[in-house]
């Protein structure tokens, strides 16, 4: 939470928290899309580059696989409702947006945090769960992870951000839709 309290002291009076939110979901959007750009310039420079190409899948399978250990937790972590273990997932002052039924989805990674301590884990509740990586998209020390999450009535549809910071990969932003099946 103190990162959002930094980011709010540097804006003028007057800006109601509503406003803050917009401009931070609008700073957050566009920084994904500078990301997924990143990554499809580096797809076809990489293309365009046979020999480089073999060193970037080598690193980026070992990134990949790493990523995908981070996952695993995550998807460990809200089955179970392990919120030490789904913590570890996060950078400290991640954001979280998105919409669920159509409303909009907005938290700080402790208030998401401290509701899933709240909730009952699909685990206690009996009912399937299933979280699914579809792909991972590597550069450098970004990364862009599209998972599902199946659990209660909702079908999560999540692009993660991930940043490698002191050599562990952790989520850094989430966005989050819920899509009918």
């Amino acid at each position: 939470m103190a990162p959002l309290l930094m980011l709010t002291e540097a804006w003028p009076l007057g800006i109601t928290s509503v406003k803050f939110n917009v401009i931070i979901m609008k700073r957050f959007l566009l920084i994904n899309l500078f990301i997924l750009n990143a990554c499809l310039l580096n797809a076809q420079q990489v293309g365009n580059k046979q020999s480089k190409n073999i060193n970037i899948m080598e690193n980026s399978k070992e990134d990949s696989l790493a990523i995908s250990q981070t996952l695993d937790n995550y998807f460990k972590a809200i089955y179970e409702g392990d919120v030490a273990l789904l913590s570890s997932t996060f950078n400290p002052g991640t954001l979280l947006f998105g919409d669920v039924k159509g409303q909009p989805y907005a938290k700080t990674l402790d208030v998401y945090l401290d509701g899933v301590k709240n909730r009952q884990s699909p685990k206690d509740s009996g009912k399937p769960f299933k979280g699914e990586i579809f792909n991972i998209n590597v550069i450098n020390s970004i990364a862009i992870a599209k998972v599902r999450v199946k659990m209660y009535e909702f079908n999560y549809h999540e692009l993660l951000s991930f940043h490698k910071i002191d050599n562990r990969w952790l989520i850094i932003n989430k966005m989050i839709t819920d899509v009918p099946e």
